[in-house]
């Protein structure tokens, strides 16, 4: 560690306590903020997030508060791991804390709710356009990170200065960073790779197959460069670690909670029963609102994100929605036009 810092993340699920646990190992001064007192304490008591990451013990140099004035105004240095609904509420309550020059980073997927806005649009309307920011995207599972098992992540920033600041604080021999100032691309991948879980785990709960499964990834990434274009993202910006590498990873591993609320859709779950039983935010539900509301607005023809939708809003039963989407992919293949 040539650069020990006081960082601070606030959120205290399954990312946020990964990503502290991660960054107190590797040597930072880490305080992890929950909102709910109970839980901090538990937190306290336990050195462990028992119901999010259960075995692996806090390292000395990580500490808790449900103090959050005084947890962003000791810190220049603010990763937010919140759900996308509460990212914007989070930013305003720390604005009033915040140092000269704070580095803003975060984890959090998904447009906003209702204005469907990019995560760092909200920052800049919060915070200002001059904010030092970037976001944190790859294919990364919480409990991974946790166990010290090896990851590789892309920090996004419209600064590439700030991305390679980001990138430098965090990497480590287990923990590679890549920085990249191609941060729309890496905020549509890390949401739309949420709604294609969700295909994917229900084709998988119907008991259709690895190559339905592989269909719907690659039909999906398709639909991500197609929204990637909307907002002037190169087509190639996807093939990387926040666009394809985390489609792949979040489509075809049971971590994924979005991959297995899928699951629980296709064996003939309600999405409310589903939720209960996964027991955590499955942002994949709120992007595919997001997502449709985009398609509409922008008319896109993104057909696996619409079906998502309406098996999660509209009531439509999951077989008949996956079994369109691939006679529909009979008549079109659609193919990346890379140069």
């Amino acid at each position: 560690m040539k650069d020990p810092k006081k960082i601070a993340v606030l959120g205290a699920g399954s990312w946020g306590t990964a990503m502290a646990i991660m960054m107190a190992r590797n040597g930072h001064f880490v305080t992890l903020w929950g909102h709910d007192p109970k839980h901090i304490r538990k937190l306290k008591k336990q050195r462990s997030n028992t119901q999010f990451l259960p075995g692996t013990t806090f390292p000395e140099t990580l500490t808790l508060s449900d103090d959050l004035k005084k947890t962003v105004s000791n810190h220049s240095f603010i990763m937010i791991g919140v759900p996308s609904h509460a990212f914007r509420d989070t930013l305003t309550k720390c604005k009033p804390y915040l140092q000269k020059n704070t580095v803003i980073t975060w984890i959090t997927k998904g447009f906003e709710t209702d204005s469907g806005l990019l995560t760092h649009e909200v920052v800049e309307q919060v915070l200002g356009p001059n904010t030092r920011m970037a976001l944190i995207s790859g294919p990364s599972f919480a409990l991974e990170v946790a166990e010290d098992l090896p990851t590789a992540i892309v920090v996004a920033s419209p600064n590439i200065e700030d991305a390679n600041y980001v990138a430098d604080t965090l990497r480590s021999k287990r923990f590679l960073a890549f920085p990249s100032d191609h941060i729309a691309s890496a905020e549509i991948g890390g949401s739309i790779k949420n709604i294609l879980a969700i295909a994917a785990g229900i084709s998988d709960g119907l008991g259709f197959g690895a190559n339905a499964r592989a269909a719907l990834i690659t039909l999906g990434l398709h639909e991500m460069v197609q929204l990637g274009n909307v907002y002037h993202c190169s087509e190639s910006s996807f093939l990387s670690l926040a666009g394809i590498g985390d489609l792949v990873l979040t489509c075809t591993d049971d971590k994924s909670r979005n991959r297995r609320l899928g699951l629980q859709l296709g064996k003939g779950n309600d999405r409310y029963s589903a939720a209960k039983q996964i027991g955590q935010e499955v942002e994949g539900i709120h992007a595919a609102k997001e997502v449709y509301a985009l398609s509409k607005k922008w008319s896109l023809d993104m057909p696996i994100c619409m079906q998502i939708y309406r098996i999660l809003f509209e009531g439509l039963d999951p077989e008949i929605a996956v079994n369109k989407l691939l006679l529909r992919a009979q008549k079109v293949v659609p193919t990346l036009g890379l140069t």
